[in-house]
């Protein structure tokens, strides 16, 4: 299974982020970007690629351990940013930024610890992709934008173990599919 760990935003944050998206698919050049779904929308903490169906019940024991020793915390989707040169568009995120990254990091352990190859480590930068593209493109005008926005802060109480499947049918837009397998209660709220 292709899994990654994650902080899902409520119904009501994905909203809001879908409004401003909204206006940057109004954009000159927008239709140059492959622009992600709001059901995909989420924060990755560790992204662990393809493993083996006999290491998910132990990565899931030490997920579990990882969100039982992190409390809940408040978190917004705010301001915007770029990776490569305009390769891909993200969402950032405000508020105890400390805990997210101590969650990513987190995260990240327990796949060690269970055996899952996790590569160099670095520093975690919390984003939400929202487009991506295959070839460099100038997207300052649309990180401006993300810039000005500031969603809702919501208290983030879970971690989440999500599957991707990626698509598999050549059609062009076609989006991968998400589906959480698995979902802990951070500190109190387990």
């Amino acid at each position: 299974m292709r899994l990654f760990a994650a902080v899902l935003p409520p119904d009501e944050v994905v909203d809001e982020l879908g409004l401003v998206v909204g206006e940057l698919k109004r954009l000159a050049g927008a239709d140059r970007l492959r622009w992600t779904a709001p059901p995909g929308w989420h924060f990755t903490l560790a992204f662990y690629g393809e493993v083996e169906e006999d290491v998910v019940p132990e990565l899931s024991r030490r997920l579990e351990r990882a969100a039982g020793r992190s409390e809940p915390f408040r978190l917004a989707v705010r301001g915007g940013g770029r990776f490569g040169h305009g390769r891909a568009l993200w969402a950032g995120a405000e508020g105890d930024v400390g805990a997210l990254r101590m969650l990513a990091d987190r995260a990240e352990a327990a796949a060690r610890k269970a055996g899952v190859p996790m590569g160099e480590h670095r520093r975690y930068t919390p984003h939400l992709t929202v487009a991506r593209s295959r070839v460099d493109l100038d997207v300052r005008p649309y990180v401006a934008v993300l810039d000005a926005f500031a969603g809702s802060p919501w208290t983030v109480s879970e971690l989440a173990l999500v599957r991707s499947d990626l698509p598999t049918s050549g059609v062009a837009g076609e989006q991968p599919r998400y589906e959480a397998v698995a979902r802990w209660g951070l500190g109190a709220a387990g």
